[in-house]
């Protein structure tokens, strides 16, 4: 998205920056001539804030990434702006002072949603502050809705829970894209048996799925594979991840140059999760390198496609177990199954087919001679 609103717009682009890793990229987007402004992230302060934020009624997802210095250097540029863009209903926030200014918030997903999701799967105390904050986010998103001049979302099943929560505000599905030329099936080298699972490892549905799949799906798997093993690829794994390592046949790697080294080894790659809306990256990703995708059905909900042709699901750990076994089986359909997943991709999921939607869409907000846009942006989940 970054890259097709330089190259058709003056974008500066404004972001938190959580560690080196950040700034690393901030560096590279330098190096593609890209105008960035970078806030340092203090998460202390995040968390202080959200505390303060239980005492009264607001959300503590707005809290956490709540910046003086990032409203100041916003606000210092709004004046000559054409257009924002922000990226999640936290950055959203940051645009409700600017009426004036045309305003697209990518919701990607209803992130109130997902916090109701947590509830159901916690016990109290978690289960009573997740409740609340699906509660007072979804105020602020109906609010960000309204206020908004676009509003974005990744999926059709997204946009039909927009609709049902945010009745009246309108909803544009945007797909995500997947580089076809960065993930490719180009030096597939797949070693027999080896599961991997991409993904942030902090992030409580993947850590919560990579839990089950450890505990109920692979024993399942290797009683009638017994090469079978998982590897778990990913930026900073939490305390409950990193324990999966004691399992003999699970390994976690933690942040690593380039996930395509994993990817390309993987006889099947999976995405176990079982909470999450929008659309999984991982999944995408895995379809593009031409290597058999195994998914429940709420991590491939949004995908699209036909389940069983393009990729498989299962959401029951003997269903989950039995799809990857018949993969690590039958050579044949394993390399059947990754084509499958390659070819749906490249038909539906190229980014260029994907951002001609937000072209359209600036030009019907702001005019096909808009010369500038700013767009405001997180780092993604």
């Amino acid at each position: 998205m970054v890259r097709r609103l330089h190259d058709k717009h003056h974008l500066t682009c404004l972001a938190f920056a959580h560690d080196d890793d950040d700034l690393d990229g901030a560096r590279e987007l330098v190096r593609m001539g890209l105008r960035i402004v970078v806030v340092p992230y203090r998460p202390y302060l995040g968390i202080a804030k959200s505390l303060y934020a239980l005492l009264a009624r607001r959300p503590l997802t707005t809290a956490f990434f709540g910046s003086s210095r990032f409203a100041s250097e916003l606000r210092s540029r709004m004046h000559a702006t054409d257009l924002a863009i922000a990226f999640s209903s936290s950055m959203g926030a940051y645009l409700l002072p600017w009426p004036a200014v045309p305003r697209i918030l990518h919701f990607c997903e209803l992130d109130s949603d997902k916090w109701r999701q947590y509830a159901e799967r916690t016990r109290p105390p978690m289960r009573w502050i997740y409740a609340r904050e699906a509660r007072v986010l979804e105020e602020l998103e109906r609010r960000l809705a309204f206020a908004m001049s676009a509003n974005l979302v990744c999926t059709d099943v997204e946009q039909k829970l927009f609709a049902r929560r945010i009745p009246g505000a309108a909803c544009t599905v945007m797909r995500n894209g997947v580089d076809l030329d960065y993930f490719s099936p180009v030096g597939l080298t797949p070693e027999r048996g080896l599961v991997v699972f991409t993904g942030v490892m902090n992030y409580y549905p993947n850590v919560e799925g990579c839990a089950w799949f450890v505990r109920e799906v692979l024993p399942r798997l290797r009683a009638t594979h017994p090469d079978a093993r998982l590897t778990i690829v990913g930026a900073n794994p939490s305390r409950a991840v990193r324990s999966l390592s004691a399992h003999p046949h699970v390994d976690v790697t933690g942040r690593v140059p380039d996930t395509r080294v994993h990817q390309r080894r993987a006889a099947v790659i999976i995405a176990p999760l079982r909470i999450g809306r929008g659309i999984q990256n991982k999944v995408l990703e895995g379809l593009a390198m031409g290597v058999p995708v195994v998914g429940t059905s709420l991590a491939t909900q949004g995908v699209g496609g036909t389940p069983g042709r393009d990729y498989l699901v299962a959401d029951d750990p003997p269903a989950m177990a039995a799809a990857i076994g018949r993969l690590l089986s039958d050579e044949r359909e394993r390399l059947a199954q990754g084509a499958r997943g390659r070819a749906f991709v490249e038909q539906h999921y190229d980014w260029d087919r994907s951002l001609d939607r937000l072209d359209d869409l600036i030009e019907n907000i702001v005019g096909p001679r808009a010369a500038g846009v700013t767009d405001v942006r997180a780092p993604a989940d």
